[in-house]
């Protein structure tokens, strides 16, 4: 490779980038746009789940009972109604998620000694919601119904109570549970799948649209200089952006970063040589800029959002779908992030991951390189 036809080359690219106020526009602003959107948009903490309280009773006993759900944090009371008719059209309405029913005998079943039945109306449509509420719902009650066992034994005599079992969690690496913590790393990774690939996605099929391809192509330059020589400015913005985003995330987020800086570098310039590489690929392909920035976004921006456990934890998916996500190269890259910004995992343990990016680094460059012809056809 002749070092001088390749500076020449990435010289012509950053030209070709400062011309262009759209690529300038994406690699400024839609790292900030997407870190701020994910960041602030998606959360997985679900608490003050709106609730609608009927209570048939209106005892002393059953406005003790409802007042447990108004003291958790889970929970955020709404409003306390007189009928089953305006618990319906409430959840009809979306005005609460959930509602809680107390029977018309539920002091007297208690002071009998029999069981109570409380009715949870949960609105289903969200099922992660739905399951959360009677969950929280759940425990809300069975607080409630120990307290009451242990007055009732107490009473007949039984003043010593056995302690009920309790568990004493410790939370490691993120001990508030904030989903911010997971879903920063997360977006870091995708915005550099999208960002990249997009804007490499251009670089050959802009050459085709301005009709320069034949200058390019009667020239010594040779394939593989043509494509160092192109994704070498991108693969310089891509650092940038990424470093970018994860400023945002230390600095502005609060998520913590607790990893040796040169980790990150390394499993962040194998990722950018991915999805450069096949952002290159994409625009050998497409031929024009529309079908190749197309193409770039539903290659790179679903398999990464859907695939990579970025929402959906891959362990949970289908067996068959998780052999898939071997085949996305962003499952190896959200892996390494999070690990390096909430575990602090050393390189030793994160080898496999590592190894696998730079593999698939080699395939698409070779793929890349080999699709781009140099004649015109």
């Amino acid at each position: 490779m002749n070092f001088d036809r390749f500076l020449a080359m990435a010289i012509k690219e950053i030209i070709q980038i400062k011309r262009d106020a759209r690529s300038i526009a994406i690699v400024i602003a839609m790292p900030v746009i997407m870190m701020l959107a994910f960041g602030y948009g998606v959360s997985f903490d679900t608490k003050h789940i709106p609730l609608y309280l009927l209570d048939q009773e209106k005892s002393q006993q059953s406005q003790d009972f409802l007042k447990h759900f108004q003291a958790s944090e889970y929970f955020n009371v709404v409003k306390t109604v007189d009928s089953y008719r305006e618990v319906v059209e409430a959840i009809d309405r979306g005005d609460c998620q959930m509602a809680v029913v107390v029977p018309f005998d539920f002091s007297l079943k208690l002071a009998a000694g029999q069981p109570v039945g409380i009715q949870a109306i949960v609105n289903g449509t969200d099922s992660n919601s739905a399951n959360l509420g009677m969950s929280y719902g759940e425990a809300v009650v069975s607080s409630y119904a120990q307290g009451l066992q242990v007055a009732w034994l107490q009473r007949r005599g039984q003043i010593r109570v056995a302690p009920p079992l309790s568990l004493d969690a410790r939370t490691w690496y993120n001990e508030n549970l904030e989903s911010m913590a997971t879903i920063v790393p997360g977006v870091v990774a995708m915005v550099m799948a999208v960002v990249g690939t997009f804007l490499t996605s251009l670089t050959i099929a802009r050459e085709w649209e301005r009709g320069t391809m034949e200058q390019l192509v009667s020239t010594p330059v040779t394939r593989m200089e043509i494509m160092l020589g192109k994704l070498a400015p991108y693969l310089v913005i891509g650092l940038f952006d990424t470093c970018l985003c994860a400023a945002l995330g230390v600095w502005w987020f609060g998520v913590p970063f607790r990893s040796q800086l040169w980790i990150f570098l390394l499993s962040t310039v194998l990722f950018i040589l991915v999805v450069l590489s096949m952002g290159y690929f994409l625009s050998v392909v497409g031929k024009n800029q529309m079908a190749a920035s197309q193409l770039a976004l539903v290659a790179t921006f679903l398999p990464a959002f859907l695939l990579s456990g970025f929402i959906y934890p891959i362990d949970q998916m289908p067996a068959a779908v998780q052999v898939v996500t071997h085949l996305v190269p962003a499952r190896y890259f959200m892996f390494i992030l999070r690990n390096v910004f909430l575990k602090g995992t050393p390189l030793s343990l994160m080898w496999q991951d590592v190894a696998g990016l730079a593999l698939f680094a080699v395939v698409l460059t070779i793929l890349a390189t080999r699709a781009f012809k140099k004649r015109i056809d």
